[in-house]
Protein backbone atom coordinates (compact mmCIF):
# COMPACT_ATOMS: atom_id res chain seq x y z
CA UNK A 1 0.00 0.00 0.00
CA UNK A 2 1.34 3.59 -0.44
CA UNK A 3 -0.02 6.84 0.69
CA UNK A 4 -1.68 9.01 -1.24
CA UNK A 5 -0.04 11.25 -3.75
CA UNK A 6 1.51 14.10 -3.21
CA UNK A 7 -0.97 15.68 -5.69
CA UNK A 8 -4.42 15.66 -5.57
CA UNK A 9 -5.01 11.75 -5.85
CA UNK A 10 -7.34 12.05 -2.58
CA UNK A 11 -9.42 13.75 -4.90
CA UNK A 12 -10.11 10.49 -6.85
CA UNK A 13 -10.08 8.29 -4.00
CA UNK A 14 -12.68 10.32 -2.48
CA UNK A 15 -14.17 9.79 -5.91
CA UNK A 16 -14.24 6.38 -5.51
CA UNK A 17 -15.76 6.89 -2.13
CA UNK A 18 -18.28 8.98 -3.64
CA UNK A 19 -19.13 6.60 -6.07
CA UNK A 20 -20.00 4.04 -3.66
CA UNK A 21 -21.86 6.38 -1.33
CA UNK A 22 -23.78 7.64 -4.63
CA UNK A 23 -25.13 3.68 -5.25
CA UNK A 24 -25.16 3.47 -1.64
CA UNK A 25 -28.09 6.25 -1.55
CA UNK A 26 -29.47 5.18 -4.80
CA UNK A 27 -29.75 1.53 -3.47
CA UNK A 28 -31.17 3.04 -0.13
CA UNK A 29 -34.19 5.11 -1.98
CA UNK A 30 -34.95 2.45 -4.42
CA UNK A 31 -35.78 -0.23 -1.07
CA UNK A 32 -36.95 2.68 1.10
CA UNK A 33 -40.00 3.36 -1.34
CA UNK A 34 -41.15 -0.35 -0.60
CA UNK A 35 -39.86 -0.25 3.05
CA UNK A 36 -42.70 2.55 2.72
CA UNK A 37 -45.20 0.58 1.57
CA UNK A 38 -45.02 -2.07 3.72
CA UNK A 39 -44.63 -0.52 7.10
CA UNK A 40 -46.48 2.87 5.99
CA UNK A 41 -45.28 6.83 7.12
CA UNK A 42 -46.67 5.45 10.66
CA UNK A 43 -44.07 2.49 10.83
CA UNK A 44 -41.89 5.63 9.11
CA UNK A 45 -41.54 7.60 11.74
CA UNK A 46 -41.06 4.76 14.48
CA UNK A 47 -38.42 3.64 12.59
CA UNK A 48 -37.23 7.20 11.98
CA UNK A 49 -37.33 7.92 15.79
CA UNK A 50 -35.15 4.86 16.41
CA UNK A 51 -32.77 5.44 13.67
CA UNK A 52 -32.39 8.93 15.10
CA UNK A 53 -31.36 7.64 18.93
CA UNK A 54 -29.86 5.01 17.15
CA UNK A 55 -27.24 6.94 15.51
CA UNK A 56 -26.49 9.36 18.19
CA UNK A 57 -25.43 6.11 19.97
CA UNK A 58 -23.25 5.22 17.41
CA UNK A 59 -21.95 8.67 16.64
CA UNK A 60 -20.63 8.75 21.07
CA UNK A 61 -19.02 5.10 20.75
CA UNK A 62 -17.87 4.38 16.93
CA UNK A 63 -19.15 6.36 13.93
CA UNK A 64 -15.97 8.88 14.80
CA UNK A 65 -13.71 5.95 14.90
CA UNK A 66 -12.81 5.64 10.58
CA UNK A 67 -11.96 9.44 10.27
CA UNK A 68 -9.97 9.71 13.48
CA UNK A 69 -7.94 6.21 13.15
CA UNK A 70 -7.36 7.38 9.45
CA UNK A 71 -5.86 10.42 11.11
CA UNK A 72 -3.75 9.20 13.58
CA UNK A 73 -2.06 6.45 11.09
CA UNK A 74 -1.94 8.42 8.51
CA UNK A 75 -0.28 10.79 10.51
CA UNK A 76 2.43 7.80 11.79
CA UNK A 77 2.82 6.34 8.32
CA UNK A 78 3.27 9.80 6.70
CA UNK A 79 6.71 9.66 8.95
CA UNK A 80 7.48 5.88 8.06
CA UNK A 81 6.84 4.66 11.75
CA UNK A 82 5.06 1.41 10.83
CA UNK A 83 5.25 -0.35 13.30
CA UNK A 84 3.85 2.48 15.68
CA UNK A 85 0.99 2.37 13.15
CA UNK A 86 0.08 -1.15 13.67
CA UNK A 87 0.05 -0.86 17.34
CA UNK A 88 -2.29 2.05 16.90
CA UNK A 89 -4.84 -0.21 14.91
CA UNK A 90 -4.53 -2.87 17.38
CA UNK A 91 -5.44 -0.48 20.28
CA UNK A 92 -8.06 1.11 18.56
CA UNK A 93 -9.84 -2.68 17.88
CA UNK A 94 -9.93 -3.41 21.73
CA UNK A 95 -11.04 0.26 22.48
CA UNK A 96 -14.04 -0.24 20.78
CA UNK A 97 -14.80 -3.36 21.60
CA UNK A 98 -14.82 -2.17 24.86
CA UNK A 99 -16.72 1.10 24.10
CA UNK A 100 -18.93 -0.60 21.36
CA UNK A 101 -19.87 -3.42 23.96
CA UNK A 102 -20.86 -1.12 26.55
CA UNK A 103 -23.16 1.04 23.87
CA UNK A 104 -24.59 -1.78 22.76
CA UNK A 105 -25.97 -3.11 25.94
CA UNK A 106 -27.35 0.52 27.23
CA UNK A 107 -29.10 0.72 23.82
CA UNK A 108 -30.80 -2.42 24.83
CA UNK A 109 -31.77 -2.25 28.17
CA UNK A 110 -32.11 1.74 28.06
CA UNK A 111 -34.36 1.95 24.78
CA UNK A 112 -37.67 2.27 26.91
CA UNK A 113 -36.06 5.41 28.72
CA UNK A 114 -34.66 6.70 25.34
CA UNK A 115 -37.53 6.84 22.72
CA UNK A 116 -41.38 6.86 23.04
CA UNK A 117 -42.81 3.30 23.68
CA UNK A 118 -43.80 2.44 20.41
CA UNK A 119 -40.83 3.32 18.97
CA UNK A 120 -38.80 1.36 22.05
CA UNK A 121 -38.80 -2.34 19.74
CA UNK A 122 -37.35 -0.67 17.00
CA UNK A 123 -34.49 0.64 19.02
CA UNK A 124 -33.72 -2.67 20.69
CA UNK A 125 -33.37 -4.48 17.58
CA UNK A 126 -30.75 -1.80 16.37
CA UNK A 127 -28.57 -2.23 19.39
CA UNK A 128 -26.04 -5.31 18.94
CA UNK A 129 -25.36 -2.83 15.27
CA UNK A 130 -23.31 -0.69 17.23
CA UNK A 131 -21.11 -3.09 18.50
CA UNK A 132 -20.31 -4.77 15.21
CA UNK A 133 -20.46 -1.21 13.66
CA UNK A 134 -16.93 0.23 15.74
CA UNK A 135 -15.22 -2.89 14.64
CA UNK A 136 -15.99 -2.16 10.83
CA UNK A 137 -15.01 1.25 11.86
CA UNK A 138 -11.43 0.75 12.59
CA UNK A 139 -10.82 -1.55 9.55
CA UNK A 140 -12.20 1.29 7.37
CA UNK A 141 -9.94 3.79 9.27
CA UNK A 142 -7.29 1.74 8.88
CA UNK A 143 -7.28 1.10 4.78
CA UNK A 144 -8.40 5.09 4.34
CA UNK A 145 -5.33 6.13 6.33
CA UNK A 146 -3.33 4.34 3.65
CA UNK A 147 -4.87 5.85 1.23
CA UNK A 148 -7.09 3.32 -0.49
CA UNK A 149 -10.80 4.23 -0.09
CA UNK A 150 -11.44 0.80 -2.42
CA UNK A 151 -12.13 -1.54 0.66
CA UNK A 152 -14.36 0.96 2.13
CA UNK A 153 -16.19 1.88 -1.06
CA UNK A 154 -16.83 -2.27 -1.70
CA UNK A 155 -18.04 -3.09 1.72
CA UNK A 156 -20.31 -0.32 1.43
CA UNK A 157 -22.05 -1.29 -1.70
CA UNK A 158 -22.29 -4.78 0.27
CA UNK A 159 -23.46 -3.54 3.21
CA UNK A 160 -26.26 -1.56 1.45
CA UNK A 161 -27.08 -4.25 -0.80
CA UNK A 162 -28.26 -6.72 2.19
CA UNK A 163 -29.44 -4.41 4.12
CA UNK A 164 -32.05 -3.46 1.55
CA UNK A 165 -33.16 -7.01 1.13
CA UNK A 166 -33.04 -8.21 4.90
CA UNK A 167 -35.16 -4.95 5.51
CA UNK A 168 -37.87 -5.98 3.25
CA UNK A 169 -37.96 -9.37 4.11
CA UNK A 170 -37.55 -9.21 7.68
CA UNK A 171 -40.53 -6.19 7.72
CA UNK A 172 -42.70 -8.23 5.45
CA UNK A 173 -42.21 -11.73 7.72
CA UNK A 174 -42.44 -10.04 10.95
CA UNK A 175 -46.15 -8.54 9.67
CA UNK A 176 -46.85 -12.16 8.85
CA UNK A 177 -46.01 -13.72 12.26
CA UNK A 178 -47.18 -10.95 14.27
CA UNK A 179 -50.61 -11.79 13.15
CA UNK A 180 -51.28 -7.76 14.50
CA UNK A 181 -54.92 -6.80 15.06
CA UNK A 182 -54.33 -2.90 14.25
CA UNK A 183 -52.03 -0.43 11.84
CA UNK A 184 -49.81 0.61 14.80
CA UNK A 185 -48.70 -3.02 15.99
CA UNK A 186 -47.98 -3.80 11.87
CA UNK A 187 -46.49 -0.35 12.08
CA UNK A 188 -43.80 -1.73 14.95
CA UNK A 189 -43.19 -4.95 13.95
CA UNK A 190 -43.24 -3.78 9.97
CA UNK A 191 -40.17 -0.82 11.58
CA UNK A 192 -38.43 -3.63 14.09
CA UNK A 193 -38.03 -5.54 10.79
CA UNK A 194 -36.54 -2.89 8.64
CA UNK A 195 -34.16 -2.39 11.66
CA UNK A 196 -32.85 -6.12 11.59
CA UNK A 197 -31.66 -5.49 8.13
CA UNK A 198 -29.40 -2.51 9.24
CA UNK A 199 -27.67 -5.03 11.24
CA UNK A 200 -27.39 -7.75 8.65
CA UNK A 201 -26.06 -5.09 6.32
CA UNK A 202 -22.87 -4.16 8.93
CA UNK A 203 -22.09 -7.73 9.33
CA UNK A 204 -21.72 -8.51 5.99
CA UNK A 205 -19.72 -5.48 5.79
CA UNK A 206 -17.29 -6.68 8.83
CA UNK A 207 -16.93 -10.12 7.43
CA UNK A 208 -15.90 -8.76 4.06
CA UNK A 209 -13.38 -6.23 5.54
CA UNK A 210 -11.71 -8.94 7.75
CA UNK A 211 -11.37 -10.74 4.74
CA UNK A 212 -9.58 -8.09 2.77
CA UNK A 213 -7.14 -7.39 6.07
CA UNK A 214 -6.67 -11.31 6.28
CA UNK A 215 -5.29 -11.03 3.03
CA UNK A 216 -3.45 -7.67 3.18
CA UNK A 217 -2.11 -9.25 6.79
CA UNK A 218 1.10 -10.84 5.94
CA UNK A 219 1.96 -7.78 3.91
CA UNK A 220 1.31 -5.06 6.81
CA UNK A 221 2.73 -7.46 9.17
CA UNK A 222 6.61 -7.74 7.02
CA UNK A 223 6.31 -3.81 6.57
CA UNK A 224 5.75 -3.09 10.06
CA UNK A 225 8.86 -5.81 11.24
CA UNK A 226 11.56 -3.94 8.25
CA UNK A 227 10.60 -0.69 10.21
CA UNK A 228 14.24 0.69 12.10
CA UNK A 229 12.66 3.67 13.92
CA UNK A 230 13.58 3.35 17.90
CA UNK A 231 10.85 5.23 19.03
CA UNK A 232 8.24 2.54 19.63
CA UNK A 233 5.21 3.54 20.95
CA UNK A 234 3.94 1.79 24.63
CA UNK A 235 0.25 0.46 24.12
CA UNK A 236 -0.09 3.01 27.50
CA UNK A 237 1.10 5.79 25.06
CA UNK A 238 -0.95 4.88 21.72
CA UNK A 239 -4.08 4.48 23.69
CA UNK A 240 -3.83 8.18 25.08
CA UNK A 241 -3.13 9.44 21.84
CA UNK A 242 -6.19 7.85 20.52
CA UNK A 243 -8.34 9.03 23.20
CA UNK A 244 -6.24 12.78 22.88
CA UNK A 245 -7.81 12.86 19.31
CA UNK A 246 -11.18 10.35 18.95
CA UNK A 247 -12.80 12.08 21.71
CA UNK A 248 -12.91 15.90 20.10
CA UNK A 249 -13.98 13.85 16.69
CA UNK A 250 -16.98 12.13 18.82
CA UNK A 251 -17.80 15.27 20.14
CA UNK A 252 -17.76 17.27 17.06
CA UNK A 253 -19.61 14.65 15.20
CA UNK A 254 -21.71 13.72 18.24
CA UNK A 255 -22.68 17.72 18.47
CA UNK A 256 -22.76 18.33 14.63
CA UNK A 257 -25.20 15.59 13.89
CA UNK A 258 -27.22 16.11 17.11
CA UNK A 259 -29.13 18.44 15.73
CA UNK A 260 -31.86 15.91 13.85
CA UNK A 261 -32.42 14.24 17.34
CA UNK A 262 -33.06 17.43 19.40
CA UNK A 263 -35.38 18.87 16.74
CA UNK A 264 -37.29 15.64 16.38
CA UNK A 265 -37.59 15.95 20.37
CA UNK A 266 -38.65 19.35 20.29
CA UNK A 267 -41.20 19.21 17.65
CA UNK A 268 -42.34 16.04 19.24
CA UNK A 269 -42.37 17.28 22.71
CA UNK A 270 -44.15 20.75 21.59
CA UNK A 271 -46.54 18.81 19.31
CA UNK A 272 -47.68 16.29 21.80
CA UNK A 273 -48.10 18.26 24.68
CA UNK A 274 -48.37 21.69 23.96
CA UNK A 275 -50.61 21.11 20.61
CA UNK A 276 -52.35 17.90 21.76
CA UNK A 277 -51.64 15.94 18.75
CA UNK A 278 -51.50 11.71 19.00
CA UNK A 279 -48.70 9.64 19.09
CA UNK A 280 -49.72 8.12 15.65
CA UNK A 281 -50.34 11.49 13.99
CA UNK A 282 -46.99 12.93 15.51
CA UNK A 283 -45.34 9.84 14.12
CA UNK A 284 -46.87 9.89 10.23
CA UNK A 285 -45.72 13.30 9.94
CA UNK A 286 -42.38 13.20 11.03
CA UNK A 287 -42.16 9.88 8.61
CA UNK A 288 -43.06 12.21 5.61
CA UNK A 289 -40.29 14.72 6.53
CA UNK A 290 -37.25 12.53 7.48
CA UNK A 291 -38.53 9.16 6.24
CA UNK A 292 -38.27 10.85 2.47
CA UNK A 293 -37.72 14.74 2.43
CA UNK A 294 -34.64 13.87 4.13
CA UNK A 295 -33.65 10.67 2.91
CA UNK A 296 -33.49 11.94 -1.09
CA UNK A 297 -32.36 15.50 0.38
CA UNK A 298 -29.38 13.31 1.87
CA UNK A 299 -28.53 11.83 -1.69
CA UNK A 300 -26.01 14.18 -3.14
CA UNK A 301 -24.13 14.89 0.23
CA UNK A 302 -22.59 11.60 -0.17
CA UNK A 303 -20.03 13.35 -2.39
CA UNK A 304 -19.03 15.69 0.69
CA UNK A 305 -19.30 12.51 3.19
CA UNK A 306 -16.78 10.90 0.89
CA UNK A 307 -14.56 13.96 0.13
CA UNK A 308 -14.42 14.14 4.12
CA UNK A 309 -13.08 10.97 4.26
CA UNK A 310 -10.67 11.51 1.76
CA UNK A 311 -9.43 14.77 3.50
CA UNK A 312 -8.35 13.91 6.79
CA UNK A 313 -5.68 11.45 6.13
CA UNK A 314 -4.69 13.44 3.40
CA UNK A 315 -4.45 16.78 5.13
CA UNK A 316 -3.15 15.28 8.12
CA UNK A 317 -0.05 13.71 6.27
CA UNK A 318 0.66 17.26 4.56
CA UNK A 319 0.59 19.04 7.62
CA UNK A 320 2.56 16.18 9.45
CA UNK A 321 5.10 17.16 6.83
CA UNK A 322 4.85 20.82 7.33
CA UNK A 323 3.42 21.57 4.06
CA UNK A 324 1.29 23.96 4.25
CA UNK A 325 1.46 25.01 0.65
CA UNK A 326 -0.32 21.81 -0.38
CA UNK A 327 -2.47 21.86 2.41
CA UNK A 328 -3.92 24.97 1.18
CA UNK A 329 -3.83 23.40 -2.77
CA UNK A 330 -5.75 20.12 -0.66
CA UNK A 331 -8.64 22.63 0.39
CA UNK A 332 -8.96 24.43 -2.55
CA UNK A 333 -9.50 21.06 -4.67
CA UNK A 334 -11.88 19.85 -2.33
CA UNK A 335 -14.21 22.65 -1.69
CA UNK A 336 -13.95 23.40 -5.48
CA UNK A 337 -15.11 19.79 -6.79
CA UNK A 338 -17.71 19.43 -3.70
CA UNK A 339 -19.26 22.66 -4.88
CA UNK A 340 -19.47 21.82 -8.79
CA UNK A 341 -21.70 18.42 -7.77
CA UNK A 342 -23.50 20.10 -4.31
CA UNK A 343 -25.12 23.06 -5.93
CA UNK A 344 -26.57 21.74 -9.20
CA UNK A 345 -27.72 18.88 -7.13
CA UNK A 346 -30.01 21.23 -5.30
CA UNK A 347 -30.65 23.29 -8.17
CA UNK A 348 -32.19 19.89 -9.34
CA UNK A 349 -34.16 19.30 -6.29
CA UNK A 350 -35.99 22.42 -6.18
CA UNK A 351 -36.45 22.29 -9.61
CA UNK A 352 -37.74 18.62 -9.73
CA UNK A 353 -39.22 17.96 -6.20
CA UNK A 354 -42.33 16.69 -6.77
CA UNK A 355 -41.21 14.26 -10.05
CA UNK A 356 -38.13 13.14 -8.12
CA UNK A 357 -40.41 12.71 -4.63
CA UNK A 358 -43.05 10.80 -6.63
CA UNK A 359 -40.56 8.32 -8.66
CA UNK A 360 -39.10 7.65 -5.19
CA UNK A 361 -42.16 7.59 -2.71
CA UNK A 362 -45.32 7.65 -4.96
CA UNK A 363 -47.82 7.29 -1.60
CA UNK A 364 -50.38 10.07 -3.08
CA UNK A 365 -51.66 11.30 0.47
CA UNK A 366 -48.27 12.20 1.64
CA UNK A 367 -47.01 13.78 -2.11
CA UNK A 368 -47.51 16.73 -2.20
CA UNK A 369 -46.23 17.86 1.59
CA UNK A 370 -42.86 15.12 0.87
CA UNK A 371 -41.91 17.65 -2.17
CA UNK A 372 -42.71 20.95 -0.67
CA UNK A 373 -40.65 20.14 2.33
CA UNK A 374 -37.88 18.82 -0.48
CA UNK A 375 -37.84 22.17 -2.19
CA UNK A 376 -37.36 23.29 1.42
CA UNK A 377 -34.49 21.37 1.83
CA UNK A 378 -33.15 22.08 -1.33
CA UNK A 379 -30.57 25.00 0.00
CA UNK A 380 -29.20 23.02 3.08
CA UNK A 381 -27.64 20.48 0.05
CA UNK A 382 -25.19 23.12 -0.39
CA UNK A 383 -24.79 23.95 3.18
CA UNK A 384 -24.22 20.60 4.72
CA UNK A 385 -22.09 19.59 1.65
CA UNK A 386 -19.86 22.41 2.63
CA UNK A 387 -19.93 22.40 6.34
CA UNK A 388 -19.54 18.39 6.45
CA UNK A 389 -16.13 18.90 4.04
CA UNK A 390 -15.46 21.75 6.48
CA UNK A 391 -15.54 19.75 9.34
CA UNK A 392 -13.14 17.19 7.66
CA UNK A 393 -10.48 19.63 6.90
CA UNK A 394 -10.05 21.57 10.21
CA UNK A 395 -9.87 17.94 12.03
CA UNK A 396 -7.58 16.92 9.85
CA UNK A 397 -5.35 19.98 10.59
CA UNK A 398 -5.40 18.95 14.07
CA UNK A 399 -8.11 21.79 14.77
CA UNK A 400 -10.28 19.21 16.90
CA UNK A 401 -11.87 21.60 19.06
CA UNK A 402 -13.35 24.20 16.22
CA UNK A 403 -16.13 22.15 14.79
CA UNK A 404 -17.57 21.69 18.27
CA UNK A 405 -17.42 24.98 19.05
CA UNK A 406 -19.02 25.56 15.98
CA UNK A 407 -22.02 22.98 16.33
CA UNK A 408 -22.48 24.20 19.94
CA UNK A 409 -23.38 27.51 18.84
CA UNK A 410 -25.03 26.83 15.20
CA UNK A 411 -27.26 24.22 17.52
CA UNK A 412 -28.15 27.03 20.16
CA UNK A 413 -29.49 29.78 17.65
CA UNK A 414 -31.53 26.91 15.20
CA UNK A 415 -32.81 25.56 18.35
CA UNK A 416 -34.13 28.97 19.74
CA UNK A 417 -35.34 29.45 16.08
CA UNK A 418 -36.84 26.02 15.42
CA UNK A 419 -39.13 26.76 19.33
CA UNK A 420 -39.99 30.19 18.19
CA UNK A 421 -41.31 28.78 14.92
CA UNK A 422 -43.08 25.59 16.05
CA UNK A 423 -44.62 27.22 19.14
CA UNK A 424 -45.73 31.52 17.60
CA UNK A 425 -46.41 29.82 13.82
CA UNK A 426 -48.28 27.33 12.23
CA UNK A 427 -45.23 26.11 9.81
CA UNK A 428 -45.08 22.75 11.44
CA UNK A 429 -42.39 20.30 9.74
CA UNK A 430 -41.45 23.26 7.65
CA UNK A 431 -39.99 24.73 11.08
CA UNK A 432 -37.90 22.07 11.12
CA UNK A 433 -36.62 22.29 7.40
CA UNK A 434 -36.11 25.81 8.00
CA UNK A 435 -33.88 25.41 11.10
CA UNK A 436 -31.89 23.02 8.94
CA UNK A 437 -31.09 25.42 6.69
CA UNK A 438 -29.93 27.53 9.25
CA UNK A 439 -27.73 25.36 11.26
CA UNK A 440 -25.76 24.31 8.19
CA UNK A 441 -25.91 28.02 6.77
CA UNK A 442 -24.04 29.11 10.44
CA UNK A 443 -21.71 25.83 10.39
CA UNK A 444 -20.38 26.84 7.12
CA UNK A 445 -19.74 30.80 8.35
CA UNK A 446 -18.14 29.51 11.30
CA UNK A 447 -16.13 26.79 9.85
CA UNK A 448 -15.06 28.86 6.93
CA UNK A 449 -13.49 31.43 9.39
CA UNK A 450 -11.35 28.95 11.27
CA UNK A 451 -10.16 27.27 8.18
CA UNK A 452 -8.91 30.73 6.98
CA UNK A 453 -7.13 31.52 10.29
CA UNK A 454 -5.63 28.15 11.07
CA UNK A 455 -3.25 28.03 7.13
CA UNK A 456 -4.21 31.78 6.31
CA UNK A 457 -6.00 30.13 3.39
CA UNK A 458 -7.87 32.95 1.20
CA UNK A 459 -11.51 31.12 -0.44
CA UNK A 460 -11.77 32.35 -4.10
CA UNK A 461 -15.53 32.40 -5.00
CA UNK A 462 -16.70 33.49 -8.09
CA UNK A 463 -15.55 30.23 -9.50
CA UNK A 464 -15.71 28.13 -6.89
CA UNK A 465 -19.64 29.11 -5.98
CA UNK A 466 -20.63 32.06 -8.53
CA UNK A 467 -20.16 30.49 -11.31
CA UNK A 468 -21.84 27.28 -10.97
CA UNK A 469 -24.80 28.76 -9.35
CA UNK A 470 -25.20 30.75 -12.57
CA UNK A 471 -24.81 27.16 -14.67
CA UNK A 472 -27.27 25.47 -12.28
CA UNK A 473 -29.46 28.18 -12.00
CA UNK A 474 -29.96 27.76 -16.09
CA UNK A 475 -30.06 24.12 -15.37
CA UNK A 476 -33.21 24.10 -12.89
CA UNK A 477 -34.98 26.36 -15.16
CA UNK A 478 -34.48 24.50 -18.38
CA UNK A 479 -35.19 20.93 -16.05
CA UNK A 480 -38.25 22.23 -15.06
CA UNK A 481 -39.08 23.64 -18.46
CA UNK A 482 -38.36 20.33 -20.13
CA UNK A 483 -40.14 18.10 -17.73
CA UNK A 484 -43.85 20.41 -17.92
CA UNK A 485 -43.24 20.35 -22.05
CA UNK A 486 -43.03 16.91 -22.12
CA UNK A 487 -46.14 16.03 -19.95
CA UNK A 488 -47.97 18.63 -21.74
CA UNK A 489 -47.59 15.52 -24.92
CA UNK A 490 -49.23 12.98 -22.53
CA UNK A 491 -52.93 13.95 -21.95
CA UNK A 492 -54.70 10.91 -20.64
CA UNK A 493 -51.34 8.37 -19.79
CA UNK A 494 -50.98 6.86 -16.31
CA UNK A 495 -49.64 9.34 -13.71
CA UNK A 496 -46.50 7.20 -12.40
CA UNK A 497 -45.68 6.33 -16.08
CA UNK A 498 -45.57 9.65 -17.52
CA UNK A 499 -43.93 11.24 -14.84
CA UNK A 500 -41.02 8.57 -15.49
CA UNK A 501 -41.21 9.49 -19.46
CA UNK A 502 -40.90 13.16 -18.29
CA UNK A 503 -38.27 12.83 -15.82
CA UNK A 504 -35.62 10.83 -17.72
CA UNK A 505 -34.99 13.27 -20.43
CA UNK A 506 -35.34 16.47 -18.00
CA UNK A 507 -32.46 14.87 -15.92
CA UNK A 508 -30.60 13.84 -18.87
CA UNK A 509 -30.77 17.47 -20.65
CA UNK A 510 -29.93 19.33 -17.40
CA UNK A 511 -27.09 17.55 -16.55
CA UNK A 512 -25.38 18.98 -20.06
CA UNK A 513 -26.84 21.79 -19.78
CA UNK A 514 -25.09 22.29 -16.75
CA UNK A 515 -22.05 21.01 -17.63
CA UNK A 516 -22.08 23.36 -21.09
CA UNK A 517 -22.81 26.48 -19.26
CA UNK A 518 -20.33 25.60 -16.32
CA UNK A 519 -17.20 25.39 -18.38
CA UNK A 520 -18.46 28.28 -20.79
CA UNK A 521 -18.57 30.29 -17.60
CA UNK A 522 -15.15 29.09 -16.81
CA UNK A 523 -16.34 27.93 -13.38
CA UNK A 524 -14.52 24.13 -14.06
CA UNK A 525 -11.71 23.92 -15.63
CA UNK A 526 -9.92 20.43 -16.92
CA UNK A 527 -8.45 19.75 -13.98
CA UNK A 528 -11.25 20.47 -11.85
CA UNK A 529 -13.44 18.02 -14.51
CA UNK A 530 -10.78 15.33 -13.99
CA UNK A 531 -11.14 14.61 -10.69
CA UNK A 532 -14.54 14.02 -11.23
CA UNK A 533 -16.07 10.79 -12.12
CA UNK A 534 -15.65 9.63 -16.07
CA UNK A 535 -13.87 13.67 -15.78
CA UNK A 536 -11.98 12.21 -18.88
CA UNK A 537 -14.86 12.24 -20.94
CA UNK A 538 -16.22 15.40 -19.84
CA UNK A 539 -12.80 17.19 -20.92
CA UNK A 540 -12.97 15.42 -24.52
CA UNK A 541 -16.10 16.87 -24.94
CA UNK A 542 -15.60 20.36 -24.01
CA UNK A 543 -12.82 20.40 -26.09
CA UNK A 544 -14.66 19.68 -28.98
CA UNK A 545 -17.34 21.75 -28.32
CA UNK A 546 -14.89 24.88 -27.41
CA UNK A 547 -16.51 25.17 -24.02
CA UNK A 548 -13.16 24.43 -21.92
CA UNK A 549 -10.51 27.40 -21.46
CA UNK A 550 -7.32 26.61 -21.90
CA UNK A 551 -5.76 27.11 -18.58
CA UNK A 552 -2.78 30.10 -19.09
CA UNK A 553 0.50 28.23 -18.30
CA UNK A 554 3.38 30.75 -16.14
CA UNK A 555 5.08 30.77 -19.76
CA UNK A 556 1.68 32.24 -21.34
CA UNK A 557 1.02 34.28 -18.50
CA UNK A 558 4.61 35.91 -18.19
CA UNK A 559 4.07 36.39 -22.20
CA UNK A 560 0.77 38.22 -21.72
CA UNK A 561 2.18 40.55 -19.28
CA UNK A 562 5.26 41.62 -21.59
CA UNK A 563 2.57 42.05 -24.26
CA UNK A 564 0.71 44.29 -22.26
CA UNK A 565 3.26 46.01 -21.20
CA UNK A 566 4.15 46.66 -24.71
CA UNK A 567 1.14 48.00 -25.73
CA UNK A 568 0.72 50.35 -22.61
CA UNK A 569 0.29 53.85 -24.30
CA UNK A 570 2.17 54.98 -21.14
CA UNK A 571 5.43 53.16 -22.35
CA UNK A 572 5.63 54.74 -25.14
CA UNK A 573 8.65 57.52 -25.64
Amino acid sequence: MSTIDKQSGFIKQAGILAGAGIICRIIGILYRSPLTGIIGDEGNGYYSSAYNIYTIILLVSSYSIPAAISKVIAGKLALEQYKNAHKTFRAALLYVCVVGGIASLFTFFGAGLLVQHNSAAVLRIFAPTIFLSGILGVLRGYFQAHGTMFPTSISQIVEQILNAAVSIGAAIGFIALADASSDTERAIYGASGSALGTGCGVLSALLLMFLIYTLNKRGILRRAERDRHTEEESYGQIFKGILAVVTPFILSTFIYNLSTSLNQSVYTFISSELKGMEEAAIATNYGIFAGKAVVISNIPIALAAAMSSAVIPSIASSFAQKEKKQVRRKIKDAIRVTMLIAIPSAAGLIALARPVTQLLFPQKASLDQASFLLMALGISVIFYSLSTLTNAILQGLGKVNKPVINATIALLIQTVILIALLLYTDLGLYALAISMVIYSFLMCVLNGVDVRSAVRYKQEYTATFLKPLMASVLMGMAAFGIYEGVMLLLPGMDERIANVICLVPALILAGIIYFASVMALGGATEKDLMRLPKGRLLVQIGRRCYLLREEPTRKSKKKKRKLESENDPGNDD
